[in-house]
């Protein structure tokens, strides 16, 4: 992983305050490890709780880069699937996309709860992954940068459920804990380049 400065939560720096201006970090950050790895694709993960924010910011930040994006909830297998997303994320996505091939997973159709087609993603200069538990263990070992990013619960919950109109509200705490856990094991938030706090911006994902 490219060796890069850890940024202060949103909330307490004068220089990141909005969602813009940390989407012009994460890009420059990017575009740094990109300058450091020319032969392959350069994996940027946006990690962190539900409401945090990363889709949101991985819309922006692969704009900004013409880049794919991965959503790790194409992955999980279900309610219960975090941490059985993991090794397929790594395995069958970020590992081929490494050595100069697509990667190719199956899409968890939600609606049917079970597994759809095949979704392809393509190599390109940049990918952007997004979602929680997509900077854990070896996917974030094969990430060049990792964002983690950081908001009051209060607010994380209530831009989950707005955002799901009322599909989340059963699965938010069962989810939450599974959250708890992966991350508390893995010591996600440290292990992070940049860590942003959301909580007073207005975007969600």
């Amino acid at each position: 992983m490219t060796d890069l400065p850890t940024a202060q939560p949103a909330d307490a720096s004068d220089d990141v305050r909005t969602l813009a201006q940390i989407t012009d970090t994460v890009v420059a950050a990017a575009r740094a490890a990109g300058d450091e790895v020319t032969d392959r694709t350069v994996i940027v993960a946006i990690d962190g709780r539900s409401g945090a924010g990363k889709t949101s910011l991985a819309e922006l930040v692969a704009e900004r880069l013409a880049a794919p994006v991965v959503h790790m909830d194409d992955i999980y297998p279900g309610w219960d699937g975090l941490a059985a997303a993991l090794p397929v994320l790594a395995d069958e996505v970020l590992i081929p996309l490494r050595s100069g091939e697509p990667g190719v997973f199956r899409r968890w159709d939600w609606a049917a709860g079970e597994h759809g087609g095949e979704l392809e993603v393509p190599v390109a200069p940049f990918v952007v992954v997004e979602g929680c538990g997509s900077s854990v263990g070896p996917a974030g070992q094969l990430a060049d940068l990792r964002v983690w990013l950081d908001a009051d619960a209060e607010q994380r919950r209530a831009r989950g459920l707005t955002r799901d109109a009322g599909s989340f509200d059963e699965q938010w705490d069962s989810w939450a804990q599974q959250e708890d856990e992966l991350f508390e094991a893995d010591g996600t938030r440290e292990h992070a380049d940049l860590v942003f706090d959301t909580t007073d911006i207005a975007a969600t994902d």
